[in-house]
């Protein structure tokens, strides 16, 4: 991993909303009267990436882009300020601003101005160094002329890490030594379209074949092509592409959810990622993005509690269940070899509220409770499986011999215990009665224990040379 900043290279934009009410018409034309106007600024175009990437790294993040002197270049500095490092590159024609006129969430009308051009032969010397030094470099093409200008495209080839490109139909090709081009749909298929591929269809063969012709087109490495809800499909232009299904997000703003894929996959990569976990990073990332708000929430402070930061998707999920008027469930064990009496509890505890948590022991944790042999399961692996049923809505792995911590953090309204603790105080209760939580125990299907399968496997079981390989992995007794 190389300890170089993110560069971002690209068109830098000014995005303004005007967002008012309209309740009546013009008497000399059918358009809408909008009133009490509010004026809502943000950075746009490479600008929005370049915050976005800051926002999820405490690598260091530079903004190399044209920017003329102008008012809306003053805005855009003051915006990015504390944030990332700016590096303009001279420029004339003014700084590119769009203007959205809104009533409520619906845009009336846009005003663009400003065409930025690069001052030829004005490339800093600050914007070949942190080119050249960075761990990686992400390109924003907004279609503005930056990524043609030819210093530009000389200097990205000097690039010191991996290259993501972030293409637009208006703007320049990829270079060659591109690692990864980041289309969406709509833009993949018009490329393909210009290459020769045809552009009808949009299932995963037809995806996958323009993808390969983008390939063969630019001569990249590789072409991530995101589907919005779909996810995204990873081809290195032949064999079979890799799928990455996006997790279903409520609601959310998915303007800037390309901004974001491309930020994370670049930072990913960054990091000292392959392409195919940079790209699977960038799908969750995006999802994230769009739940929170998109683009329109740019600058808000992240809503996760501190103990939650790497419970993905945890605080959302309470908060929409809550903000719903819903009840939390939360369960809890080691889940090591997932077996029907796990499955028969897991369908129980959902059933008593509108969400489920499970709350697993850490690796760690599982060997002290069962002994030196256990998990047979990692803690990453048995979270996998959890989330795929599906009535689990969350996995959150814990470190403590006991959840009460967790449980403190998540505050369920109910605890479900599988077993035979029918008449017995669990030792969760006098935690949850702290915020009027209540625990409960579900009916535990006989004879069905991961303790009991093993010793079974061990003395019988054709399945034992498995379990041994399984329970002799990374800091594990045979």
């Amino acid at each position: 991993m190389s300890a170089g900043p993110l560069v971002v290279v690209g068109d830098a934009l000014l995005d303004v909303d005007l967002v008012g009410t309209a309740s009546r018409l013009t008497p000399d034309a059918p358009v809408p009267v909008v009133e009490d106007l509010e004026t809502r600024e943000r950075p746009g175009g490479a600008a929005l990436a370049a915050v976005v990437a800051a926002q999820a790294t405490d690598r260091e993040v530079v903004l190399v882009a044209p920017l003329a002197d102008d008012e809306g270049a003053a805005r855009l500095r003051a915006l990015l300020a504390g944030r990332v490092r700016l590096v303009a590159v001279p420029a004339t024609g003014g700084t590119a601003v769009k203007r959205r006129v809104r009533v409520g969430d619906h845009s009336v009308v846009r005003l663009d101005s400003g065409s930025p051009t690069v001052v030829l032969g004005e490339l800093p010397d600050e914007a070949r160094e942190a080119v050249r030094g960075a761990a990686a470099v992400l390109v924003a093409d907004y279609g503005r002329g930056t990524t043609a200008d030819a210093g530009v495209r000389e200097l990205l080839g000097e690039a010191g890490g991996p290259v993501v490109w972030d293409p637009h139909p208006r703007g320049a090709d990829p270079l060659p030594t591109v690692r990864l081009v980041t289309p969406n749909g709509a833009e993949a298929a018009r490329v393909a379209a210009g290459a020769g591929v045809p552009a009808d269809g949009d299932g995963l063969a037809a995806v996958g074949a323009r993808a390969e012709a983008l390939i063969r087109h630019w001569g990249v490495g590789a072409v991530a092509v995101t589907l919005g809800a779909r996810g995204a499909l990873l081809s290195y232009g032949e064999g079979a592409p890799m799928v990455v299904p996006a997790v279903p997000v409520t609601g959310g703003d998915p303007c800037g959810a390309g901004d974001s894929f491309a930020a994370a996959a670049a930072l990913t990569l960054a990091d000292g990622a392959v392409t195919g976990e940079a790209v699977a990073a960038a799908v969750a990332f995006a999802g994230r993005f769009v739940a929170a708000g998109g683009a329109s929430a740019w600058d808000a402070p992240a809503e996760r509690e501190p103990d939650l930061a790497a419970e993905d998707g945890v605080s959302a999920l309470l908060a929409r269940v809550r903000g719903a008027g819903g009840t939390v469930v939360a369960t809890g064990g080691c889940f090591d070899l997932l077996h029907p009496g796990h499955v028969a509890t897991l369908r129980a505890a959902r059933g008593l509220g509108d969400c489920l948590v499970v709350c697993i022991n850490s690796d760690d944790s599982v060997r002290r409770l069962k002994g030196p042999s256990r998990p047979l399961v990692t803690a990453t692996d048995r979270a996998r499986v959890l989330e795929a049923l599906e009535f689990v809505d969350a996995v959150v792995v814990f470190e403590e011999d006991t959840p009460a911590q967790v449980l403190d953090r998540l505050r369920p309204d109910v605890w479900a215990k599988g077993g035979d603790y029918a008449g017995a105080d669990l030792p969760e209760t006098a935690v949850l009665r702290r915020w009027g939580g209540q625990a409960v125990v579900l009916p535990y299907l006989d004879g069905h224990s991961t303790t009991a399968l093993v010793q079974r496997s061990r003395s019988k079981d054709p399945v034992l040379p498995t379990l041994r390989k399984l329970s002799a992995g990374p800091g594990t007794g045979p």
